[in-house]
């Protein structure tokens, strides 16, 4: 018998210095995209400005983001991840600054298209097709896990850390010094060069053929649908939840822990609230990559977003006390990114890798669509009934709507040579 037939297969590493480089730009991206809720009231009070100005500007990021990601997607596919990524951390970076000088609503409406199209090129679209391309099948989807919990890792970092810069500079200067974090993120792009590995049916494929495959097939609609209500919960909460603990929660007692350890005002607990859930995302997102390799990807996003209807519900039926605000930020948390990696491997399962960033870019619209949604009616409606509680039971009843949608997916590989 020779050496060959004897030796046995060499594990893939998990680890890689894709997934390193991946994670680094995803982190920064997405530190300075949770942020923006902290903004609110600052910005709003500086201008005179109604609620629902500032938030239509969030949502249209988020709407900017959502058309951005396919086309960031078919970009990358066609002329490389790299170059997507540049172009995409430029957009960011130049709106950021340009929204720094901004003084009218309308400006800052316009200009958050461009903070939108830089998420998009800098996060999960892009960054989540060339890990899934570089992972082996055996670490795809704990590797996507790992990716999206990096998201996570720079929610943590980011609300707190514009709290923190507020306290000694004016807005305008805390959005120019995320500018320079976001072009800084590109010092991490020379670790960011992936194979592309597909079978030769998916080689053979061109790009109009996979789109018609994926819109002929009624499971990709229902993924399509059932994003929605993530991108509403996840957007609604990153934009308004500081101001709405700000505002509604009940005031910090002295003495208490959240005292002894230096948070005294309920802003400042805002931002530690979106921190709190980026915190418990990261075991949250690890641990839906782990068992997506396991168990029904679409049984699993079923229990997640029912999982989120009860949390969601069972908060705004109680009084909100500094008590509650950190279990909901803990039990929202563990779900909160975890259906990214679920979602994006269901489609590289089901569809295959050569297109994954493209058709995972369409559904991920639908979050966007989500977003705006969920933005701008929380805003809105502020203003209308000075509270947030009816857009809040809105994403009570999005979630359990995406919970059913998901039953009837057809969890199976299009391709004869399935990823």
């Amino acid at each position: 018998m020779s050496p060959t037939t004897l030796a046995s297969p060499v594990r893939a590493p998990l680890i890689t210095p894709v997934l390193i480089g991946g994670c680094i730009i995803i982190l920064l991206s997405f530190a300075v995209r949770a942020s923006f809720g902290v903004f609110q009231i600052p910005i709003a009070e500086e201008f005179g400005w109604l609620r629902a100005e500032f938030s239509l500007a969030i949502a249209i990021q988020n709407l900017a983001w959502g058309i951005g990601q396919p086309l960031f997607g078919a970009f990358a596919e066609r002329f490389g991840d790299r170059r997507a990524i540049i172009l995409g951390a430029v957009c960011y970076a130049a709106g950021l600054v340009l929204s720094s000088f901004a003084v009218t609503p309308g400006a800052h409406q316009l200009l958050e298209i461009l903070v939108g199209f830089g998420i998009a090129g800098t996060g999960f679209g892009v960054i989540l097709a060339v890990v899934g391309r570089a992972s082996s099948d055996a670490n795809r989807s704990l590797a996507l896990g790992v990716a999206t919990a990096a998201g996570s890792a720079g929610q943590v970092v980011g609300a707190p850390l514009a709290e923190f810069l507020l306290g000694f500079y004016t807005w305008q200067m805390v959005f120019i010094i995320f500018a320079g974090i976001v072009v800084a993120s590109l010092l991490a792009l020379p670790m960011m060069r992936a194979p592309a590995p597909a079978t030769r049916a998916e080689l053979q494929q061109s790009m109009g053929s996979a789109l018609t495959q994926a819109f002929r097939d009624p499971s990709f609609s229902l993924i399509f649908l059932g994003f929605f209500s993530c991108g509403y919960q996840l957007a609604f909460i990153t934009a308004h939840f500081p101001a709405m603990v700000t505002e509604m929660c009940g005031p910090i007692m002295p003495g208490s822990m959240l005292s002894t350890i230096g948070i005294n005002t309920t802003s400042a607990l805002g931002a530690i609230a979106i921190s709190l859930i980026g915190l418990f995302n990261i075991a949250g997102c690890i641990v839906a990559g782990w068992a997506g390799k396991r168990y029904s990807k679409k049984h699993l996003l079923a229990g997640i977003y029912a999982a989120r209807t009860v949390v969601a519900a069972l908060f705004i039926m109680n009084p909100i006390t500094p008590e509650s605000v950190l279990i909901f930020s803990a039990a929202m948390g563990a779900l909160w990114l975890a259906t990214v990696p679920l979602t994006s491997g269901l489609i590289a399962h089901i569809y295959g890798l050569r297109y994954m960033g493209t058709l995972y870019g369409i559904v991920f619209f639908s979050h966007q669509l989500g977003s705006f949604v969920g933005v701008w009616l929380g805003g809105a409606l502020y203003d209308v009934y000075g509270d947030y509680t009816m857009v809040w039971w809105f994403g009570v009843g999005a979630g359990a709507f995406s919970a059913l949608v998901h039953l009837p997916v057809e969890e199976r590989a299009m391709n004869a040579n399935p990823a």
